[in-house]
């Protein structure tokens, strides 16, 4: 079969697939889709909210708040009618306010998630450095263990120290003809200690 008959049959599927179906090639990229939606960076969203949250939570915010509503009451009740924009129950004041809060009280929980978002990365960071900590502590600890172990059976300097101090007391009572107590130290024969053995060449 030719390769242009393979194409074609390949081009033009038959039987229950032959509806206008499309099938999308796996080795070129999705074409992007239209976007009704305006898009925006969460994560530039998130650091103006936490800004402003910051702002929010300031006394310098409160100050200026007070200030500004002192102002706006004062203006609106001293000043002559025609320059007045709020009368007097102050109803656009209260629509301000209103939707200060409405807006105020998400950027808040905004910025709250991502705080604890953070803490719950850092907290899981010291429970894995903390598992660290542990392993490594278990770990020296069984190594001085095994060292002590170790030590337990090597020759310690007060016990070579010892020992040295009842050879020379044994070889000291030799000197004065002292016989040492069976077990101890052993006779050395006179004939051997003097010259060199044949044996040890």
């Amino acid at each position: 079969m030719t390769p242009e008959r393979e194409s074609a049959r390949e081009r033009t599927p038959t039987g229950a697939t032959a509806t206008t179906r499309h099938r999308p090639r796996l080795d070129q990229p999705r074409p992007p889709r239209r976007r009704f939606l305006p898009e925006w960076d969460p994560d530039a969203f998130g650091r103006l909210s936490e800004r402003i949250a910051r702002f929010i939570g300031t006394g310098r915010f409160l100050v200026w708040m007070t200030i500004v509503i002192i102002v706006w009451v004062l203006w609106n009740v001293s000043v002559p009618d025609r320059l007045r924009f709020d009368e007097y129950p102050f109803i656009f004041l209260t629509l301000a306010l209103s939707l200060q809060a409405s807006y105020a009280a998400p950027l808040i929980l905004l910025a709250q998630n991502r705080q604890d978002d953070r803490d719950r990365v850092n907290l899981e960071q010291d429970r894995k450095q903390n598992e660290r900590s542990i392993a490594d502590t278990e770990y020296l600890t069984r190594e001085i263990a095994a060292l002590r172990m170790g030590l337990g059976e090597v020759a310690t300097r007060d016990w070579i120290r010892s020992e040295l101090q009842d050879m020379v007391k044994d070889l000291e009572e030799l000197q004065n003809g002292h016989r040492p107590e069976a077990g101890v130290f052993p006779a050395v024969p006179a004939d051997r200690s003097r010259g060199r053995d044949v044996d040890d060449r």
